[in-house]
């Protein structure tokens, strides 16, 4: 009876680890704790380091704040961002975990149309742990859930699917608006629950948001870089857009798969459109070169690594788009780093990593 009473252990308790960026005290936690507590934590504090975080009582976390960014990379850490939330990539970095799972700061539980608490986690660990389909569109959206399963007319021969790389969640109340779009909808709330999950198809991109998103960090892990954004930089707030561009080329390439749909969190807090607008306004220009870019992109047939498609992917960035701005080349420079720090910190088993070449045993 003890036994049959005793909670069953949560999915990818040890595999998993949960990266959270933040400036402030992490009280929200106290909401997540039935879900995120059996879990441990990677808090990377942006802004201040000298300023002291809380977090709630009963957490397994471990907390990097600039000065550790500083001392664990050295002069690699200019690839990180400073004061904007694309610091959390080097959270992705340092995990030893197999998947992630990242979120804000300013996201709560969400609810069921039946008013049951969401456990977004989980849903992103069946996402994850399920195959995707982005060779052939299934329209019963995904066929690997519970009730659902392949068309009439599925090829028989694409049904095993792919690995699935990356869990794209979702937001109920405060949409994910762009500065010009929250300016003219000021009160607009996104109440549409939809129950569906579905395989985005090859060769289509998507725009990428940080704040409820899990990922596979063996399969693709380093092309989740945020990019170089925030302070100092000409752009922000497209951090997460970028990395799911790059890693949306480089799943396509490599014959992996992204999902998105459910789960659903809270977004509780709008940001500012004035301040949002000072910092997405050279990228609501330059996104009209960057995605026809994305579009035509090929990647070699001896790209096979993640790390090999993301310097190949470098070097066209400062090729191509170099010409529309001289942050690209910029850009393109943290790209390398960000694999080089990355190799460093990650280097494959019985050998030490090099970014260009084989690793030295």
């Amino acid at each position: 009876m003890a036994s049959a009473s005793r909670a069953a252990t949560p999915p990818l308790k040890d595999e998993l680890d949960i990266v959270i960026p933040t400036i402030r005290n992490l009280d929200f936690l106290e909401m997540w704790r039935p879900f995120f507590q059996p879990y441990h934590l990677i808090i990377v504090q942006d802004g201040d380091p000298s300023k002291t975080i809380r977090v709630p009582e009963g957490f397994d976390y471990e907390l990097y704040n600039r000065n550790d960014i500083n001392r664990m990379l050295g002069p690699k850490a200019s690839c990180i961002s400073f004061k904007d939330s694309a610091c959390r990539c080097f959270g992705y970095m340092v995990s030893k975990k197999k998947y992630i799972y990242t979120i804000d700061d300013d996201c709560f539980v969400a609810k069921d149309p039946s008013g049951k608490d969401i456990n977004a986690l989980e849903q992103h660990i069946k996402n994850l742990l399920s195959p995707s389909t982005p060779f052939f569109f299934n329209t019963l959206y995904d066929p690997y859930r519970d009730g659902a399963d392949f068309v009439r007319g599925y090829p028989f021969s694409l049904r095993e699917g792919v690995p699935t790389a990356v869990s794209h969640g979702l937001w109920l109340n405060i949409p994910d608006y762009d500065a010009p779009t929250q300016l003219v909808k000021p009160l607009e709330r996104n109440t549409r629950y939809v129950d569906a999950i579905l395989t985005i198809p090859k060769g289509t991109l998507f725009p990428m948001c940080g704040m409820n998103l899990a990922f596979d960090r063996e399969l693709i892990g380093p092309a989740m870089y945020f990019g170089l954004m925030g302070d100092g930089q000409p752009i922000g707030r497209y951090d997460d857009m970028w990395a799911g561009w790059c890693t949306k080329v480089i799943t396509d390439h490599l014959g992996l798969g992204v999902k998105t749909g459910l789960p659903y969190i809270w977004h509780s807090k709008a940001s500012n459109p004035f301040v949002n607008l000072k910092k997405e306004y050279n990228g609501i220009f330059w996104q009209e070169e960057l995605i026809p870019f994305f579009q035509s992109v090929s990647l070699p047939k001896d790209a096979t690594t993640v790390q090999k498609c993301y310097l190949e992917l470098a070097k066209q960035v400062r090729a191509k788009l170099g010409k529309v701005d001289g942050y690209f080349n910029k850009l393109a420079d943290s790209m390398v780093t960000w694999i080089e720090a990355w190799d460093e910190l990650n280097p494959p088993k019985g050998g030490v990593a090099t970014a260009n070449g084989p690793s030295k045993k």
